[in-house]
């Protein structure tokens, strides 16, 4: 703090040539580099003298000795410097993505309200705010205001069974979005998921086509509405490294080896990531009395467990508590699926003695009534887990920004 500017410059400049040395070392003759670090040594010994003449004088030699160690070299310019700056930063990100947070995008609404998934709500193109207020909506709320319009007729791509081609595509790892498949062009993509897409036009647009012949119409809107972004979440992958998973926390798994998922189709069908409440540990018997959860017997205690049994508040959504999985789901598709927990007196154990990765968890959506998870597929293993889920990033005004619970 008391130090005279002339000192503080003259102690950068030291350090600046010891860099010098360190970066330039392999390109560096050994008489200059010997002549560098004596004219180093006299500007830290002038340094430490006070001497203000001396030390300008070292000051000045030290620079021409760096100066005129490499005259060939071009000085590096503003565009390569901040090429390196930003190649640096993009190594960084990638590392810490890899070993430590993984930003994670909600698809569904199985987590709400703990956690809002992509929402599509019909409202007519004349019903739109001005743009202004889609703007601030869009950075606050990342809410985006959508319509696909068919600009052509198209034939709808059917498949094994009969039903239309659409499918959920993954862009970039943090944008979901979907495509209709046509025979005679190629797929029309559309600006959310499947489920989002269907709520605000998709299922209109199909049944449209159906009655055409399977021609969709020039001029059929097949989206039209808003669209509210999933929440992105911080997923820590570096926890579960160092402590056991705890019951009643959320957390993310990958769906490798997990057949349960697989077999099935639709719009929570397999994707590369889930996000559910961790609900079971290696060891528990899970069974279901709607609304609770028992453990071994006993109703699970743990906080967040508790707030979907209770169904307070905004827990109360589409249904009360804990419920067993729906029969029809299984009845749905073309080849038989399994189910857990489908019934009162049914029990899910999870396995405890394996071999490490193999050990078991069990993964309930807190929007019970709509949420494809252990109760329809079965237990996780240990090696499917990615982490806990730790900070809701984004959009700031949904209530949920901060630490998740």
């Amino acid at each position: 703090m008391f130090t005279p500017k002339w000192k503080k410059e003259a102690q950068h400049l030291a350090k600046g040539a010891l860099k010098f040395i360190h970066y330039k070392r392999d390109l560096l003759a050994p008489d200059q580099l010997g002549e560098i670090e004596s004219r180093r040594a006299d500007l830290l010994a002038a340094i430490k003298s006070g001497d203000r003449a001396k030390t300008d004088e070292a000051s000045k030699q030290i620079r021409a000795a760096c100066d005129n160690a490499l005259p060939r070299e071009k000085p590096v310019g503003w565009l390569e410097e901040n090429v390196e700056v930003m190649f640096v930063a993009i190594v960084i990100a990638l590392g810490l993505r890899a070993y430590y947070l993984q930003p994670f995008r909600i698809p569904t609404g199985s987590m709400q309200p703990t956690l809002n998934g992509i929402i599509g709500t019909p409202l007519a193109r004349g019903d739109w705010p001005s743009f202004p207020v889609r703007m601030w909506e869009k950075v606050m709320r990342g809410r985006s205001y959508v319509q696909v319009v068919n600009d052509r007729d198209r034939r709808v791509a059917v498949d094994g069974d009969g039903r239309p081609v659409v499918r959920d595509v993954q862009m970039m790892h943090f944008f979901s979005r979907s495509q209709i498949f046509f025979t005679d062009s190629k797929p029309l993509r559309l600006p959310a998921p499947v489920n989002p897409s269907s709520q605000i036009g998709l299922v209109n647009a199909i049944t449209t086509a159906g009655q055409n012949g399977g021609v969709l119409p020039a001029g059929t809107v097949i989206c039209e509405g808003t669209v509210d972004s999933g929440d992105l979440v911080l997923v820590d992958k570096f926890s579960y490294h160092f402590r056991k998973p705890k019951r009643g926390e959320v957390f993310v798994f990958d769906t490798i080896g997990i057949r349960g998922i697989h077999d099935r189709k639709g719009e929570q069908a397999a994707g590369s990531h889930y996000i559910k409440r961790l609900c079971g540990v290696p060891g528990d018997t899970l069974s279901i009395q709607p609304p609770d959860l028992l453990i071994d017997g006993k109703i699970a205690r743990e906080p967040g467990i508790q707030r979907v049994i209770r169904g307070e508040g905004p827990y109360s959504i589409n249904t009360t508590g804990y419920v067993s999985a729906d029969p029809r789901e299984a009845r749905a598709h073309a080849r038989p699926v399994s189910q857990y927990l489908a019934k009162p007196g049914d029990t899910l154990t999870l396995t405890a003695q394996a071999p490490p990765g193999y050990r078991e968890y069990a993964a309930l959506g807190d929007n019970t009534g709509n949420s494809l998870d252990s109760r329809y597929w079965g237990p996780v293993r240990e090696f499917n887990l990615v982490g806990p889920a730790l900070f809701s990033l984004w959009p700031v005004t949904t209530g949920h920004w901060g630490f998740i619970r």
